[in-house]
């Protein structure tokens, strides 16, 4: 989670004892103890919570399918253009008429306005 490796926590362990001092020290221990404790109480019942406003179906979904560490984005580019299209594309008449040119204002033809937004 943090990434620290054992000689980082060695390190951590030396700072704490020269800062806090071998008097403190257990003292801030347990602190750190109870802190640790509590947010793992913490993350367990927002946990059993999300199971139980989610309900049956949330246990039932398999996870695994949904890691995005099992997709390799080549292969699958790859197989898109490789496959031959699934259905064939019919014209539509809605889409494939053809488009009319704007016609501009009549300046025979009063402006229209609202008075309101004015």
């Amino acid at each position: 989670m943090f990434d620290i490796n054992g000689w980082e926590l060695l390190l951590l362990g030396v700072l704490a004892i020269l800062i806090l001092g071998p008097e403190r020290l257990p003292e801030y221990a347990a602190k750190f103890g109870k802190f640790v404790r509590q947010a793992r109480g913490m993350a367990d019942r927002a946990k059993q919570q999300l199971k139980d406003e989610m309900g049956p179906e949330f246990s039932d979904v398999d996870w695994r399918a949904y890691d995005p560490r099992q997709y390799d984005p080549r292969k699958i580019v790859r197989d898109a253009l490789s496959s031959p299209p699934e259905e064939d594309l019919e014209p539509n008449p809605a889409v494939d008429k053809p488009v009319s040119t704007p016609r501009g204002h009549d300046p025979s033809v009063p402006t229209p306005w609202d008075s309101e937004a004015t």
